[in-house]
């Protein structure tokens, strides 16, 4: 028992450790992010909430039925309610009924509220599916300002590694009396550099850890992190499209557009329900009541007869009543004219509202798309850069390491390509996340390989 019981929480705790170090992937940061976001949820309640406007606007095309009962005691001179003759005496009497209403026709505005109904719940899809879109975006930026921070970081302790080896040979030079002691301290002052340098970019590293949790809604940021890969730029197949075809494909998907449609939509349907309002109204009521009383009576030959039981007189009393109402609007202060005329200007509104969303839509892709030619061409100089530095320094160290160059320059030639690795990195990251941003404006999902 003691052995099984050892094995378990041995399993246990080694569930707990795994759990605490998880590396996320970009598709779980996207998929906990939109699960999780506290926006995201609060859309998610209006769109119940116009689900439930649905329903009322259906209820409205239904006829509704009430009822209702009474019991009174009087004393003293009062009317009988089931003779509606005055009597002296106490009197326990009790009435009870049914109601029922039907709204035969408004202008048929119920229709067209239950059809704003739906065209609201709609929109509210489509506002939390754009929301859920600009969150997928702030998370891949997150996401890859990590990467970057991360492979910044593992260059600047690579090239600690090798100042460290360059300092454990100058001193043996310097000892040697093959270099002077000004060397010794120009190479401690650049691998003082780099340690710092390694310092600011584990905070860079951590921040941007902080950054994404954030996004998550995650409060354990000492434990996440994001899994360790080296992206390479990857080929996509947007770069073959132009921002003419990109834009005509993003009019076809775009959750932002379609809310803005889904608006105009709804702002006709307002005008057609102020519009109802100039009609008349016919209703149907249908109504059933019963009553009862305690009191007995004189029958026409004046025997007194005592008052029926409470069943028959329930069958006895009962009556029904029912018809029909119009009401026919006449004046009403301009009223009605007014909000027809208001909704008339919010149709308007919500078109040229339509056309500003898509012509920032079409700027954001032709920005996108720029972003990504000059981001490649800076990756592509960068690329060349470092190349050429990593080669003058390789020939720095060759003099420095025969004494035909002095310290100085040596870790000047060291500095730039240092400033070269740095820049690639962050270019190349840069170019990543436009070529992301492009490619989802043109429908392709947000991933990583």
């Amino acid at each position: 028992m003691n052995l099984k019981l050892t094995i378990v929480l041995f399993l246990c705790s080694i569930g707990a450790i795994s759990a605490q170090h998880k590396k996320w992937t970009l598709e779980e940061c996207v998929a906990y992010a939109v699960e999780h976001n506290l926006t995201v949820e609060q859309y998610e309640l209006d769109l119940k909430n116009a689900q439930i406007d649905r329903s009322d606007a259906l209820g409205a095309l239904l006829p509704d039925l009430n009822a209702s009962s009474s019991m009174t005691g009087s004393t003293g001179l009062s009317f009988d309610p089931t003779t509606n003759e005055p009597v002296t005496s106490t009197i326990l009497s009790a009435n009870g009924g049914l109601t029922s209403s039907l709204t035969l026709f408004d202008g048929l505005r119920n229709f067209h509220r239950l059809n704003r109904a739906k065209l609201n719940a709609l929109s509210n899809q489509y506002r939390l599916d754009d929301l859920k879109d600009d969150i997928r975006l702030n998370v891949a930026n997150a996401y890859l300002q990590i990467l970057s921070n991360k492979e910044s970081l593992k260059v600047f302790e690579a090239q600690f590694a090798v100042t460290e080896q360059d300092l454990k040979r100058t001193k043996e030079l310097v000892e040697a009396g093959v270099l002077p002691k000004g060397d010794l301290l120009e190479v401690e002052a650049t691998a003082a550099n780099l340690e710092q340098q390694i310092v600011n970019t584990q905070n860079q590293v951590l921040i941007s850890r902080i950054n994404l949790a954030q996004l998550l809604q995650i409060t354990d940021y000492e434990n996440f992190d994001v899994l360790d890969a080296d992206f390479e730029v990857p080929p996509s197949e947007v770069l073959t499209k132009s921002p003419k075809e990109i834009f005509a494909e993003a009019l076809t998907f775009r959750n932002d557009i379609k809310f803005s449609k889904s608006n105009i939509d709804l702002a006709k349907k307002d005008l057609d329900i102020a519009k109802g309002a100039i009609y008349p109204t016919l209703g149907a009521f249908f109504n059933y009541n019963t009553r009862y009383s305690d009191q007995g009576g004189f029958n026409t030959i004046g025997v007194f007869v005592p008052a029926e039981s409470f069943v028959n007189q329930l069958w006895i009393n009962d009556g029904i009543s029912y018809g029909l109402r119009l009401d026919i609007p006449i004046f009403n202060g301009f009223g009605v004219r007014n909000n027809i005329k208001r909704s008339q200007i919010n149709v308007e509104k919500a078109k040229l509202q339509l056309e500003q969303e898509k012509l920032d839509l079409e700027t954001n892709i032709n920005q996108a798309y720029v972003d990504v030619k000059s981001f490649s061409k800076a990756y592509e100089a960068a690329q060349k850069t470092l190349e050429a530095r990593r080669l003058a320094y390789e020939y720095s160290k060759e003099r420095y390491e025969v004494g035909l160059m002095n310290a100085f320059d040596f870790s000047q030639a060291q500095s730039r390509v240092d400033n070269a690795e740095a820049e690639l990195i962050r270019t190349k990251y840069d170019y990543i996340f436009r070529l992301k941003v492009l490619e989802f404006y043109f429908g392709l999902p947000l991933e990583l390989k």
